[in-house]
C-alpha cells in the first residue's frame, strides 16, 4: 500500500484546501472510497484534491461544509484557492468585486460574457486557449462556472447586458454547443435580476468596440470599471475614467433592441444553425435590427437601477 503524500496546509490556499479535508476525512475515519460514495467525484480526483494539484468543482464545497459540519470553512477556502488560479491582477480584481457587487453592467463585444456562459461554451474557449492543458482547462472551467454562482444565489447583483451581435453571430464550440449557449441567454433575456439587450452591426462604430467593459457598483454606490481585452484586462477606479465607460454604457444600452426582440432574433439565430430543423426560407434572421433614432430610455430596469451608479452625466 502507498504511503500519502505528506501536505504543506501553508504552500498555498489549494493546499490548505486539501489538507483540511484530508484531517476532516480521517477524523471520521473514512477512507477515500468512503468518501467517493458521497461526493460526485472519483477517488482519483478526491485524492488529487487533497495534495492540492486539483482545483474542486464548484458545488464540492458546500457538500464539505454539510458532511464535515464546517459551517462555510470549505466554501471560504475554495475563494481564496479560485482567486490564486488567476495570475492577472486585474482579473482577481474583477473576481473579488462581482462577488460584492450590488450590480453589474456589461459590454460584450465579441463572446458571451463569462458570467451567462454555458458550461460547454466556456469549455470550449478553454480549450482552444491551451489545447494540451487539459488540467488548466478543468481548473478555469471551476474558476468561471464558481463565478456564476452568486447570480443564481438568494441576493444576486442586478445585472445587465449590452451583447454586440458579433458574439451572436461566432459559433463557439460548434452548432450544438451554439444552440445551447444561445437557449440559455433566451431565458435570461428578461428575468428580475437580469436584462440582455442586443446592440445590432447596424449601429457602427462607438466608443466601447473592439473588447468587453464592466461596470461594477458596490455596496457604498463607489463604480468600478473592467476594461477587458484578448489576454489583458484592466480595472479602473479614477472617476474621470469609470465615467466615460458608463457614458458609453448608457448609449449603447439606449439604442440596443428591447429583451423581446433580442430574444425573437436569438431564436431565428438558432434556426440558421447547422442542423437545425427550420425550412430552407427560415434559415436566415430576417429580424429587423435597424435601430432607428430613439431617445435614451427610462424603461423599468433603468428606473429600478437609478440609485446603483452609473448613469450618465447630462
Amino acid at each position: 500500500m502507498s504511503q500519502e503524500k505528506e501536505l504543506d496546509p501553508l504552500g498555498s490556499a489549494r493546499q490548505m484546501f486539501g489538507a483540511r479535508l484530508r484531517r476532516m476525512r480521517k477524523a471520521k475515519g473514512w477512507s477515500l472510497d468512503v468518501l467517493e460514495a458521497k461526493v460526485p467525484l472519483s477517488k482519483s480526483q478526491l485524492a488529487r484534491v487533497e495534495r492540492g494539484s486539483y482545483l474542486p468543482p464548484e458545488k464540492l464545497p458546500a457538500l464539505l461544509d454539510d458532511l464535515f459540519g464546517t459551517e462555510d470553512l470549505f466554501a471560504e477556502l475554495y475563494v481564496f484557492a479560485c482567486r490564486e488560479a488567476v495570475q492577472q491582477y486585474g482579473y482577481n480584481l474583477l473576481l473579488d468585486h462581482e462577488r460584492r457587487a450590488v450590480g453589474i453592467k456589461e459590454y460584450a463585444g465579441v463572446l458571451i460574457p463569462g458570467l451567462l456562459q454555458t458550461e460547454g461554451y466556456a469549455r470550449a474557449l478553454f480549450r482552444s486557449t491551451a489545447a494540451r492543458d487539459e488540467a488548466w482547462q478543468e481548473e478555469q472551467l471551476a474558476i468561471r462556472m464558481a463565478r456564476q454562482t452568486r447570480l443564481r444565489g438568494e441576493n444576486p447583483p442586478h445585472h445587465a447586458v449590452i451583447l454586440d451581435e458579433a458574439a451572436v453571430r461566432r459559433p463557439v464550440g460548434g452548432p450544438a454547443v451554439m444552440r445551447e449557449q444561445l437557449e440559455y441567454l433566451i431565458t435570461m433575456v428578461e428575468t428580475p435580476w437580469c436584462v440582455i439587450q442586443l446592440l445590432p452591426f447596424s449601429y457602427g462604430e462607438h466608443g466601447m468596440l473592439g473588447g468587453a467593459v464592466h461596470l461594477l457598483t458596490m455596496p457604498d454606490n463607489r463604480t468600478f470599471a473592467y476594461e477587458e481585452s484578448s489576454g489583458n484586462g484592466t480595472m479602473m477606479e479614477a472617476p474621470d475614467r469609470v465615467q466615460r465607460h458608463v457614458r458609453h454604457w448608457d448609449r449603447l444600452w439606449a439604442y440596443a433592441v428591447k429583451p423581446q426582440e433580442t430574444a425573437a432574433f436569438l431564436r431565428q439565430v438558432i434556426e440558421a444553425l447547422p442542423g437545425s430543423t427550420a425550412s430552407p426560407t427560415d434559415t436566415a434572421p430576417v429580424f429587423a435590427l435597424t435601430p432607428t433614432t430613439p431617445t435614451p430610455r427610462t424603461d423599468v430596469f433603468n428606473v429600478r437601477h437609478a440609485t446603483l451608479g452609473g448613469n450618465s452625466e447630462s
